[in-house]
């Protein structure tokens, strides 16, 4: 189970907070607003009043601990800067930060953000599905049963054909793509042999593309 702190309950933080959930992530939820952790506490595995830009706090509550900080508070600049810093001296593995324009991305990705989002560019339940499973480089929401997802093949996929692995009658998704050195096939035949290296993009329903995720 992959463990993901949220900072900032705001309307980005809560739905991501609860699509990682959703996709069975452990998810610690934290705001200064102890109104609004109360409104997400029965829908996280863990919700806690903490100013996130207190590095002792932030050390206290063990958020080194987590696979992965998604720092939520992009609408103030000086409270997303210090948080970002706190996290980074903390060595959180994997930061994810909220930025309200191209200026505040570029200042958060100096300060060593591994990904940058603008909430306007790119929504919470696509974030919450690529951060859910190291498998995932990138997913998009078709609907809320549907979605592509682009991660690479699994590897006992490697060395069959695309006829021999039949994955539409077998897992019930459609590979629209390969991608290998670069260069992208798309609509590949039955008779595509898969490689060791290979990234499948993938159409199908929610539960159907978490089972090619975790193969």
């Amino acid at each position: 189970m992959k463990s993901c702190v949220v900072i900032g309950m705001g309307r980005f933080g809560r739905e991501v907070s609860r699509r990682l959930c959703e996709f069975g992530c452990e998810v610690m939820a934290m705001d200064l607003r102890s109104e609004l952790v109360q409104q997400i506490s029965g829908e996280v595995t863990h919700a806690v009043v903490a100013d996130a830009k207190d590095k002792e706090v932030l050390r206290t509550l063990d958020v080194q601990d987590f696979d992965c900080a998604i720092v939520a508070v992009g609408d103030n600049l000086a409270d997303s800067v210090l948080t970002t810093m706190n996290l980074k001296e903390l060595k959180v593995p994997y930061i994810v930060c909220k930025a309200r324009d191209e200026t505040h991305r570029q200042v958060l990705e100096k300060l060593g953000a591994d990904r940058v989002v603008i909430p306007e560019q790119e929504n919470a339940a696509r974030l919450a599905r690529s951060l859910s499973s190291p498998n995932v480089l990138d997913y998009i929401e078709l609907s809320d049963e549907y979605g592509i997802v682009e991660t690479p093949a699994p590897k006992r996929w490697i060395g069959k054909t695309l006829r021999e692995l039949n994955v539409r009658a077998k897992l019930g998704v459609n590979i629209i793509a390969i991608r290998r050195n670069g260069r992208i096939n798309v609509a590949p035949g039955g008779d595509f042999f898969m490689e060791d290296g290979d990234v499948i993009v993938v159409l199908g329903d929610t539960d159907s593309l978490t089972t090619v995720q975790n193969l």
